[in-house]
């Protein structure tokens, strides 16, 4: 039975405990109902997550550099290949066969060792030497429907002679020797005296054969033999055929991809180059197949979902290039946009894991402890143990049947989280501001927002000019305006880090006279209440 296509749950690049839990809830959730998922974050997990998910005894999630088509995802032409060995009629039958005018060669691994094409075929038979002959003797026989009958050279090569001539003047006149091969009938004094030059294949056509002691001659010489049924013509007509694939491959390196490449650098390169046909390669070097150009508009994209956020620029790499099959969130409207139709599931609380509980109770799904403790550290975390302003009701609610289920003391549990989260020791200011940073578009405008839990400030304060100038280089990136909040959960309030030239647009968002670097603002925790809309309508009132 085949498997359902993989789909990937995952939140967004700053994975918090509610992002990175909401993501293995509902994936646990999905594969319950048959679905086939698998949660994934995208970006770094930082120490409070890191705690709560030892502390269920729970893996922390694979990392998923992006979602963007790669070629493995583009329906090319797989093992659209041929053996380098392989002869030039085969070539052209294979090729015909599957619609194509290219093949890959590989030698015996399936390494990629050239190519050939229709139109190296066509010129082959128009400007290529047509007296010479590399190939096997396997190939021959193959070629010209014929008949082993000697075989003493597995490869073949030498010089194409016909019998044209009647036998005194050909005896006279052509000078056999061991590269020769020779086409010839019924002309015995001929064919003896090519046996005794010992050249290298004789092909005696139109159903003549060798008599008993033209064989024995053969046989003592080490001459090949091959018989046909083919005319002396048609023979010297096809047998250039059996020459290797090889003989003919492009000149010219071949312009390769790998399977891993993505679809839009391939695109790229294809536009340079101007070709029609390319190979592609695994990781070690074997060819797994041939793109067409035409193929690259074919494509599967990777399944998603989508948890605790909806905007792009919080999303993975190349989510334009996935196939979005639903959205669960708690914030507000992004940017992120679809095709057809999604499952959209936007719900005015503090938690994804809160919206992520309804769905269980919906689908009638029991939840298991180590689950059951993933979404309430989750609800924990974001409404802050209930002091944040985004917290509902419905909030306290589910988190107070997850803590009944668990039998977890709620205020004991989130202490433990928090501390554990609040460590920035050894952290450099850009780290400890990169571990939850967020980006937002106000207008042509861009906005950061980095909020970090400590219990202790002063940590923070010791380097407080590191931070500035951190926040001062964002400014250099282009965002107008960076801001780093230091939310103390156990104080309910937060400390404001802004970039200098911020300044005037922190006093209006909060109603401060003269705001200074590090100014303390009591009941400031919600990004998304208190943090987000503020600074977002006083830089719209700038614009």
């Amino acid at each position: 039975m085949k498997l359902m296509k993989k789909t990937y749950v995952f939140g967004h690049r700053k994975p918090d405990t509610d992002s990175v839990c909401a993501s293995i809830a509902l994936s646990y959730l999905k594969n319950k109902l048959g679905e086939n998922t698998e949660a994934r974050v995208i970006g770094t997990i930082n120490n409070e997550t890191r705690f709560v998910l030892k502390y269920f005894k729970i893996s922390e999630p694979l990392y998923l550099n992006d979602v963007k088509v790669q070629v493995r995802n583009i329906n090319y032409k797989k093992d659209i290949i041929l053996n380098e060995k392989s002869s030039i009629e085969e070539a052209f039958h294979f090729m015909n066969k599957n619609n194509v005018t290219a093949l890959p060669l590989v030698n015996e691994k399936k390494l990629l060792n050239g190519l050939i094409t229709l139109k190296e075929i066509a010129k082959n038979l128009i400007s290529g030497d047509i007296n010479k002959l590399s190939t096997s003797y396997q190939n021959i026989v193959k070629t010209l429907k014929g008949q082993k009958v000697l075989c003493f050279d597995e490869e073949i090569e030498g010089h194409l002679m016909i019998a044209a001539f009647n036998s005194e003047s050909f005896i006279k006149t052509i000078n056999l020797d061991n590269y020769a091969i020779l086409i010839v009938g019924d002309r015995f004094n001929i064919i003896k005296k090519a046996l005794e030059s010992k050249i290298k294949l004789l092909v005696v056509v139109g159903q003549n054969e060798l008599t008993s002691d033209m064989l024995e001659l053969a046989k003592a010489n080490k001459v090949n033999v091959i018989y046909t049924d083919l005319e002396t013509y048609k023979t010297a007509t096809k047998i250039r055929f059996a020459n290797y694939a090889q003989n003919i491959k492009i000149k010219e390196p071949v312009v390769y991809f790998n399977a891993n490449d993505y679809r839009s650098e391939v695109l790229e390169e294809i536009n340079k180059q101007g070709h029609t046909n390319y190979p592609i390669i695994d990781k070690k070097g074997v060819c797994l197949g041939l793109l067409k150009v035409t193929d690259t508009y074919s494509f599967e994209k990777r399944n998603v979902i989508l948890v605790d956020h909806n905007q792009k620029s919080q999303s993975v790499e190349g989510i334009d290039e996935a196939n979005i099959l639903e959205v669960i969130d708690h914030h507000n409207l992004g940017t992120i946009g679809t095709s057809t139709p999604i499952s959209f599931r936007s719900m005015p609380v503090g938690c994804t894991c809160t919206i992520i509980y309804k769905l269980y109770e919906e689908n009638n799904i029991a939840i298991p402890y180590d689950i059951a403790g993933l979404m309430l550290a989750a609800i924990l975390s974001d409404t802050m143990i209930f002091k944040s302003p985004t917290t509902t009701q419905v909030d306290k609610e589910v988190a107070t049947k997850l803590s009944e289920m668990t039998r977890i003391d709620i205020d004991q549990f989130g202490y433990e989280m928090f501390k554990a989260g609040s460590t920035i020791s050894g952290m450099t200011p850009e780290e400890v501001l990169n571990q939850d940073i967020k980006n937002y578009k106000v207008g042509e405008e861009s906005l950061a927002i980095s909020q970090v839990f400590t219990m202790d400030y002063e940590d923070i304060k010791k380097e407080l000019d590191s931070y500035i100038a951190v926040l001062n280089n964002l400014e250099q990136q282009g965002y107008k305006v960076a801001v780093m909040f230091i939310t103390d959960v156990i104080k309910n309030g937060s400390y404001i880090l802004f970039n200098d030239s911020a300044k005037e647009i922190i006093e209006e968002s909060y109603n401060i006279d003269n705001v200074y670097q590090g100014i303390y603002l009591q009941d400031l925790v919600s990004r998304k209440k208190q943090l987000v809309p503020n600074i977002m309508d006083a830089m719209e009132r700038k614009i």
